[in-house]
């Protein structure tokens, strides 16, 4: 068991090397897998839902392989008759933050989730695989598809018009942002065209958007919920919104999130998009976000310009959150592991982190006394742990929000992701 543990590591590894052709695999247009991922804290299993045929591949026809592997899971894409490894993709889930939870101690559920990948001319095999205690990629789930099966959906069952926010070219060479509008009534067309204006303008006021502007298109689509507003469960408040969307995410009253998977990627769909982030249409304060899921924030507070560029840093570059303590979530980093998330470590393997931007007598731990707000060092608290757990900086936009600016970390984090969706 362990040599052919070893045997698919070094195989994958080997494979992450080299990219493949987009034509020889691909027709450019995406498949949708959906299955459920159900469990508890201590146990989970995945089980098939269905196939959708999507219209557009906003993905690089170049580096389908994923080889920046963040994210709590990656899912590899094999074509099935000659095991070439042809895509991959590593991302989060709320199923994932949600076993961490006191509530997860008591009861088992059901998230659904899904994958999308470019649509295979061929059988491909899927696997997906999560990490385990020490952060390593271990295989949980298997299926093979067929595209050309006539049990592959074609229906749209939430068809809407598409319009450009920012566009610079081609989906393929691009970094895409598709804006879905939750809780706008009809008659609040308007304002969600205004307010995808408003958040581009966002967008490009923080380093290092600004200097990337020509590598990013935003999209904005037209689909309106019956009423306006959200659900806010804690209010007795409760909408009809195209995605369901709702505060008191985990009993935690600012956590602003949708189980509605199937919704968010039906609306998405209508669009190339590399990353979806909804706009609520709401004044109370929230928002969310997870690695290459979706991001959310809430569009009218004082505080949505902060939000929405702190829930992005999670959504698109997989950044983690620079406070201390919070008690949403139980253990949620091990100290004995080094976390995958790029601006936090626990110093198991800091070589992989920012090591190689501080000076040889550079203090580890580093006291934040004399310290500017944004001065590299090893500060410790971080990712929801107050102790063992260290950020880059003192402070920062995903510490808090009177910070302005993401620190030079989670700046390298997020070009490098840029790149690899634009090249």
């Amino acid at each position: 068991m362990i040599v052919k543990k070893v045997i698919l590591f070094l195989f994958i590894s080997y494979s992450l090397l080299a990219q493949v052709n987009f034509n020889e695999y691909f027709i450019d247009k995406q498949l949708r897998l959906d299955y459920f991922h159900s469990g508890n804290s201590k146990e989970d299993f995945y089980t098939f839902d269905e196939l959708i045929e999507e219209p557009y591949w906003g993905g690089s026809n170049t580096n389908l392989i994923d080889t920046i592997e963040y994210g709590n899971f990656m899912f590899y894409v094999f074509d099935h008759k000659s095991n070439q490894l042809i895509y991959s993709r590593g991302y989060s889930s709320l199923f994932q933050e949600w076993q961490t939870t006191e509530e997860a101690k008591k009861i088992s559920r059901s998230y659904t989730e899904t994958l999308v990948f470019p649509y295979p001319k061929d059988s491909v095999r899927v696997e997906i695989h999560d990490r385990d205690e020490k952060n390593n990629f271990v295989k949980r789930y298997e299926l093979i598809v067929d595209p050309n099966s006539y049990f592959v959906k074609k229906e749209r069952p939430n068809k809407s018009v598409n319009f450009k926010v920012h566009y610079s070219g081609n989906s393929a060479e691009k970094l895409d942002i598709v804006f879905i509008p939750e809780g706008y009534s009809k008659s609040e067309k308007d304002k969600f065209h205004s307010d995808c204006k408003k958040f581009t303008e966002y967008l490009f006021d923080y380093e290092p958007f600004s200097e990337y502007q020509d590598l990013i298109n935003v999209w904005g689509i037209d689909a309106y919920s019956e009423d306006s507003g959200v659900d806010v469960p804690g209010d007795s408040v409760w909408k009809n919104t195209i995605v369901n969307s709702s505060f008191y995410t985990f009993d935690s009253e600012r956590y602003l999130m949708t189980t509605d998977m199937k919704s968010v990627r039906n609306y998405a769909s209508n669009a190339p998009y590399d990353q979806i982030y909804i706009l609520a249409n709401t004044e109370k304060y929230g928002g969310g976000a997870i690695y290459n899921y979706y991001s959310i924030t809430a569009v009218d507070h004082r505080s949505s310009k902060q939000v929405f560029i702190h829930e992005l840093g999670h959504g698109l570059a997989g950044l983690a959150d620079e406070y201390g303590a919070d008690a949403t979530y139980n253990e949620f980093y091990p100290l004995d592991v080094e976390p995958w998330e790029p601006n936090v470590t626990t110093l198991v393997n800091f070589e992989s982190k920012w090591k190689n931007l501080l000076s040889e007598d550079s203090e580890i731990p580093t006291s934040i006394d004399g310290k500017d707000e944004l001065e590299i060092g090893v500060f410790e608290g971080a990712g929801y742990v107050a102790k063992g757990v260290y950020r880059s900086t003192p402070n920062s936009i995903m510490r808090a929000f009177s910070s302005n600016e993401f620190n030079e970390v989670s700046k390298q984090a997020i070009k490098r992701i840029i790149r690899f969706y634009s090249n």
